[in-house]
């Protein structure tokens, strides 16, 4: 799949899914809206190891430089 994700939309996910964790850590949500917030900061996660969202695809968004549109 083509990498549609820049590097500050990736580190802006990192952290969201490191503020989650560490809400969860220190006990600040639990029950069903932690396990809601933990599936969505391991989301965050793996599609920023990857480099590419789904649902960008889906819609056609790149956050990524494009050198071709550069004059």
């Amino acid at each position: 799949m083509k990498k549609n994700m820049g590097n500050i939309d990736k580190l802006a996910r990192i952290i969201v899914a490191i503020i989650i964790g560490v809400l969860y850590y220190t006990g600040q949500i639990s029950g069903t809206i932690a396990i809601i917030l933990l599936i969505v900061g391991a989301i965050f996660t793996i599609t920023s190891i990857v480099g590419v969202c789904p649902l960008y695809s889906i819609f056609g968004i790149s956050t990524t430089k494009n050198d071709k549109n550069i004059n």
